[in-house]
């Protein structure tokens, strides 16, 4: 990412791949990628990226689509965070590093929120499930939703949110991305013949969802110093636990919090606080990470041998 225009080319850096359609002049017409918590390849498709690409060389032809203005300053780049000088002069600067050099560098000034930490909303925040092959048609919408109180229905084609034309996911997740915390956003989309517009009303929390998955989120403090394989179904059933309830081998590296702590290998970590949790090692990093500060005190829920353990340990930075 060394010397990329962040202004141009602003994506959710998180992503192993993104796609621009773009003209030389730096006029993006659209953008083909995106991913959820629980696969990286479910929401794109070739037939997908095909549809966008023929969308993008129609805006392309449009003579009223908006050139974009002649630039008026120097491009932002990521080596201008204060956070980048700590990295060698000619060390690579990967997608996700963005995130956390800007995360580094507002957390130096006192500048940095949690809330930051949810960006990309995905369609179903709002609502809407859509065609991984048609990225503009709605595929599904969610009872009581921001989108069926809007009226969209299965089958509608989406044409703008706040302006910005939709043809793929990642159109929808830019829009959604550049939209309020809290407020409003403006949707228009065509059911048949006829062409609708609607305000949706974005409550506050509306952009949160499952972020375990994101690389930039393991620098954030604090660290839960434990780690390992979730038990399998039949390991949980074995021992009675629920499918979804949080159970999860400690590895062979135990680290040194969670040595102090009396944690060892193979410990099964079954929740904190006394906490019945349901869902994954993955997710329970995040947890922690989302629900913790540096220097609480908690206490790990163990399964040693089967024998119930509370083990606290004092939640840390990384040195």
């Amino acid at each position: 990412m060394r010397g990329v225009d962040l202004d141009l080319f602003d994506f959710d850096y998180d992503l192993t791949w993104m796609g621009f359609f773009l003209n030389a002049d730096g006029t993006v017409y659209g953008r083909y990628g995106g991913r959820d918590a629980d696969s990286a390849d479910s929401r794109v498709s070739l037939a997908g990226l095909r549809y966008a690409l023929e969308a993008a060389l129609t805006r392309h032809r449009r003579a009223d689509f908006p050139s974009a203005p002649p630039p008026t300053k120097p491009p932002r780049t990521v080596e201008q965070y204060p956070a980048a000088r700590r990295l060698p002069e000619r060390a690579c600067i990967h997608c996700h590093q963005v995130y956390d050099l800007r995360r580094e560098s507002l957390q130096a000034e006192g500048k940095w929120r949690l809330d930051e930490l949810w960006v990309y909303p995905l369609p179903e925040n709002i609502g809407l499930t859509l065609d991984v092959d048609r990225g503009d048609r709605v595929a599904g919408v969610a009872a009581d939703s921001p989108a069926a109180h809007a009226g969209i229905q299965v089958g509608d084609r989406l044409l703008t949110i706040d302006d910005r034309p939709i043809a793929s996911f990642a159109d929808v997740q830019y829009a959604l991305h550049r939209a309020p915390a809290c407020g409003t956003l403006t949707i228009t989309w065509q059911h048949g013949q006829e062409t609708h517009q609607h305000q949706l009303p974005l409550a506050e929390g509306w952009r949160k969802t499952d972020i375990s998955w994101r690389w930039s989120l393991r620098g954030v403090d604090p660290q839960p110093w434990v780690h390992g394989d979730d038990l399998s179904a039949e390991e949980k059933r074995a021992l009675g636990l629920r499918a979804k309830r949080l159970a999860f081998r400690q590895g062979p590296f135990v680290s040194e919090p969670a040595r102090r702590a009396g944690i060892r290998q193979n410990d099964i970590i079954l929740g904190v606080d006394g906490k019945v949790l349901d869902m994954t090692q993955r997710q329970f990093h995040a947890y922690v990470r989302l629900n913790y500060r540096v220097g609480d005190r908690v206490v790990y829920n163990i399964l040693r041998r089967g024998q119930r353990l509370d083990l606290p340990l004092t939640l840390v930075a990384r040195p």
